[in-house]
């Protein structure tokens, strides 16, 4: 019967290791790391760990032949440490931004695929807000009409509210005060039918520019192909 040659040789390889005093382990040890550096001194540094003197700047990590495994970063300092994190922040935050714009730009042109949608829903917004200004309107008139009959029942008194009862003196301040408040009210609906049309304005700026993008978007990828010369 053959014996395999490789064999005998790795047990005779394997014997003479622990005739010399060799632990087991170690004749199985992954091959040592050395790292390797320049320093800023321009000295080439070699070490059988991280060196110290090139903490500051990159380091190669090689294997006992020379082939380089990996490397490692310089040493950030505390204040450097918190510069890059700010500093990765800021590029996630835009990232976030960047997606979240892009999704509302989707999210835009789906509620409004033309010109005409757009101004639609304009017109519906701001005839909500002219219909509350029409019975704000109506009640400012009510109003108007109220002090009217009080300041006949005040000529009794001369015009003197303060000659008046107590409550018609009191109703007096408050049609006043209604008053008031309605002149109030009018006036937010006016910024308010402002504030809609400024949004949509805004909007339509945006979506003339998204609306082109995707016409020309079409129109580059819907072109049929240029015949060849000689084809029909």
């Amino acid at each position: 019967m053959g014996v395999n040659a490789s064999a005998v040789a790795g047990g005779f390889l394997a014997g003479a290791l622990l005739a010399l005093g060799v632990p087991a382990w170690a004749q199985q040890a992954k091959p040592q790391e050395v790292y390797t550096c320049i320093d800023r001194h321009g000295r080439r540094i070699t070490s059988d760990r991280p060196i110290a003197d090139c903490v500051d700047r990159e380091q190669r990590v090689l294997d006992n032949m020379g082939t380089e495994r990996r490397r490692i970063g310089p040493t950030l300092t505390e204040h450097e440490r918190a510069a890059q994190e700010v500093q990765r922040r800021k590029e996630a935050e835009e990232r976030a931004r960047i997606v979240e714009e892009r999704r509302r730009e989707r999210v835009l042109m789906a509620r409004y695929p033309d010109e005409a949608a757009h101004q639609a829903e304009r017109d519906a917004a701001i005839d909500q807000v002219e219909e509350v200004i029409v019975v704000a309107l109506k009640r400012q008139q009510a109003l108007k009409a109220e002090r009217k009959r009080l300041d006949t029942e005040l000529e009794f008194y001369r015009g003197d509210v303060h000659k008046a009862p107590a409550k018609l003196q009191r109703q007096v301040a408050e049609n006043e005060a209604d008053q008031v408040e309605q002149q109030r009210f009018l006036a937010r609906q006016e910024l308010e039918k402002s504030r809609i049309h400024q949004r949509f304005d805004t909007e339509l700026a945006q979506l003339r520019q998204l609306w082109t993008a995707q016409r020309a978007s079409s129109t580059q990828w819907g072109a049929p192909p240029a015949a060849a010369p000689g084809q029909k």
